[in-house]
């Protein structure tokens, strides 16, 4: 995901976490500490959806008065693809006295909340945060995180009978999924749900 599509999720990703960590900024400003943010994600530095995203988080903070090096630190911290990195990465944010955590996708995100339950944690692009466990509900997430949910489960099965509809001939569907995220597994099982349905559809 790049471009303008990227650019409106991740202001609205900013300004979530800029609500969110209100009262640190406020403690920040009067103890004279710079805030802090860590930034975990789970591609390497130079990939195309690291710079795009890192681009649009920049642009979103600007809009909102944050300028990284003039009133904002930030710790970058990249799994290069490797899940198994995450709850390390997570811990040296953590071990850094960052003042929030932002992340994106449900693995890295579980794996920040793995690693505190008291600095503020906002993340994007989970499209169950309920099936990730990163939440107890969407009314009413609880505990220290927050972020932006896709509905993902919801639109599986949907996906499934738009395509139908676009191709009716078509027999036969191929699912590509993250094995390490939760959400992907309930988006699988919506769509296998909803190939029950389609007359001739396999998965």
């Amino acid at each position: 995901m790049c471009g303008d599509s990227m650019n409106k999720k991740v202001f609205l990703l900013v300004l979530c976490a800029t609500l969110f960590a209100s009262s640190f900024s406020v403690e920040a400003q009067q103890s004279g500490k710079m805030p802090r943010v860590g930034i975990l994600l789970p591609w390497s530095p130079a990939s195309g959806v690291s710079l795009s995203f890192l681009e649009a988080f920049s642009a979103g903070l600007h809009e909102v008065g944050y300028l990284e090096g003039r009133n904002l630190a930030i710790e970058h911290r990249y799994a290069d693809g490797v899940s198994e990195r995450f709850p390390k990465l997570a811990a040296e944010l953590v071990q850094l006295k960052v003042d929030i955590i932002v992340t994106t996708a449900g693995p890295p995100s579980r794996a920040a909340k793995q690693a505190t339950n008291t600095i503020p944690i906002v993340f994007t692009q989970v499209s169950d945060p309920v099936a990730e466990g990163l939440v107890t509900s969407l009314a009413r997430p609880g505990g220290n995180i927050t972020g932006l949910s896709q509905i993902g489960p919801e639109l599986a099965g949907k996906r499934l009978e738009l395509l139908k509809e676009a191709f009716p001939k078509i027999s036969r569907v191929a699912v590509l999924r993250t094995s390490g995220s939760r959400s992907s597994i309930a988006q699988f099982k919506e769509t296998q749900v909803a190939a029950r349905f389609s007359p001739g559809a396999k998965t």
